[in-house]
Parts: structure tokens; sequence; C-alpha cells
């Protein structure tokens, strides 16, 4: 009988703990079982992106570490086919004769550039009621044959110079941005400069410049306005040479909405993506697959387009 309430005892002081410890707010164990190191570099238009995944894996599976930089999406296709890395970040298409030099890649999310101007351009209050057209557009970065902002809005009497920057690193920003004005990267006219941060603060420090963006740089991300000394440019994207209310960019909401409505045009609107060399395995096939389920909901959060349910399931297939 002695025992028998020893027992009881014992039991009831179990549970009394169990009770304590489930209320103190202390957090169930991560999982262990996957360990190792992950190395991804490339596209800067992934990289906060791919830099929130790793810290949210991470806190599931504490024994893997990431090593994550940027570089540009030449890089990561570069170092993703040489083995240099594990995961390849490239905002632009695959092209096929890299598929055929063994790159493997699934979309994450989606992204768009975005033409970027001083916060003192001498003529934005005309540019803010017309629009640029793309065929403006690729007088100033293709052909040079508009190099004034007086050309850009039909006023000759305005002599300043167009101070064109361009990205100097192989980017899948400038990639884009050079198709949907007919063209290629190394068509693109300007001074170059290294980066997505690196063309945004040039145009910053230069009342007269012009370049271009992925959504994340060129927006602040707590305000959701253009960041500070920078202006997002309405495109006269039906040509009619009058801004409409859905080709203004004012607000990064605004901007996502015309992505996501498909009223942007792609490109400059494009998928990201995650590149292997080969199908993933082990440890790398994890983590994409862990991307693509449960990881996207931290995509909106950062700041990116979520992919459509059906384009999510078909990328999961690539994988299996």
């Amino acid at each position: 009988m002695k025992t028998k309430s020893i027992s009881l005892f014992i039991l009831i002081l179990l549970g009394m703990v169990l009770a304590g410890c489930s209320q103190s707010g202390i957090e169930p164990q991560k999982d262990s079982d996957l360990k190792g190191t992950i190395t991804i570099s490339g596209a800067w238009a992934l990289y906060p992106m791919v830099v929130r995944w790793g810290e949210e894996f991470q806190k599931l599976h504490p024994e893997v570490q990431f090593d994550i930089s940027a570089g540009g999406a030449g890089k990561g296709m570069a170092d993703a086919l040489a083995g240099a890395v594990d995961i390849g970040m490239v905002s632009r298409v695959i092209h096929p004769e890299e598929i055929e030099q063994g790159a493997f890649w699934i979309s994450v999310t989606k992204d768009a550039v975005f033409l970027t101007l001083n916060a003192d351009n001498p003529v934005w209050d005309e540019i803010n009621q017309q629009g640029i057209n793309q065929e403006t557009l690729v007088g100033i970065f293709i052909s040079g044959e508009i190099t004034t902002w007086g050309q850009v809005v039909g006023r000759p009497e305005v002599t300043d110079p167009i101070h064109v920057f361009t990205r100097s690193d192989a980017c899948g920003a400038a990639d884009t941005w050079s198709e949907y004005l007919g063209g290629k990267q190394e068509d693109l006219l300007g001074i170059g400069v290294y980066g997505d941060p690196g063309v945004l603060d040039a145009v910053i420090k230069d009342r007269l410049g012009i370049g271009y963006n992925n959504l994340n740089y060129a927006y602040d991300f707590d305000s959701g306005e253009p960041v500070q000394g920078a202006l997002v440019v309405p495109l006269d994207i039906d040509g009619n040479g009058a801004v409409s209310s859905t080709e203004i960019f004012d607000m990064k909401e605004q901007a996502i909405n015309a992505v996501v409505s498909g009223f942007y045009p792609s490109p400059p609107a494009r998928d990201l993506n995650m590149v292997t060399y080969g199908k993933p395995t082990g440890l790398v096939l994890e983590f994409l697959t862990w991307i693509l389920s449960e990881g996207q909901q931290f995509v909106s959060e950062a700041g990116y387009i979520p992919l459509t349910p059906e384009k999510l399931t078909s990328e999961l297939e690539k994988i299996k």
C-alpha cells in the first residue's frame, strides 16, 4: 500500500513538472537530423530572400550552416557549374547552353526590374505625367539616340544631359532589362557600376542619373516608398503618352500589384531561380524542398512576389 502511494506521488510530481515546462515558454527540441554547410552565391535580387530562408531553416536544423554571398547572377551560375558552391542564385532565364553544361534549376519566387531616377530630376513633373515608353528607353540605353532630358519629355529647350548607369557585373537585372529593350547586357550603354546597391547609390548621387534596380533595392523595406533620394519611374506601358493609375509605382505595393496582375510586362518581371550542378541531393535537396513548401510563408513578408500554387507544384515535381 505504501509502495502504491509513493508511485502515485511520483506520477503526480512528474505531471506537475511537465506542465510547468509547457507553460514556461520553453520551445520544443529542434530537429538535429540534418547537418552540414550549404554554400550559395549569385544574384543580388535573390540574396535578401535566401538569407531569410537560411535563417528560418537553421532555426529548424541548428546544425546546418549557411555561407551566402551576392555577386551577380553570372557569378552564381559560374560558381554552380564549376562546383564552387552548392547553389547558384540566378535572376534570369536559364540558357540552353547552361542546361547542356549540367545546370538544373527551380524557380523559387518572383521579382521585377524597375527604372530609377534621381529625386531631383529636372523634368520629373513631366515624366510623372507622361511616363517613359519602351521606345524612349531603347534610345537611352541601347541606341544612344536620346541624350538629353528634354528629348525624353519633348522639351528641346532642356539640354541637361542624361547620365546613364548600368551594371558592370554579369547579372540578371541587366540581362532582364536589356531583354525588355530588345538587346543583351553587353548592348546596354552607360557607366558600369558593381551591384544593385551600387547602381542605386550612383543615381542618388547624380541629379541627372538614370538606372534600373530590382524591386527590393528600389524601395525602402520599412516604408514601402522608393529609397530616399530616388524615384521609381512610371512606364508608359500602353504607349498612350499619359500615365494611368496602374502605371504609377510610387509605393512598393503598387509595383507588386502590377507584377502579380500581369500588367507589368515580363521581362522586366521574371522568376528568380536556384541552380545546382545536376539534380540536387542530400542536404541541398532538403533545403530546396523546404523552400518550395514551408519556406513560401516568408516570401511576401520579405517583400517578394509568390509563385502561383500551380508553379510551386510543378517546381516540386522537378526535384522529386
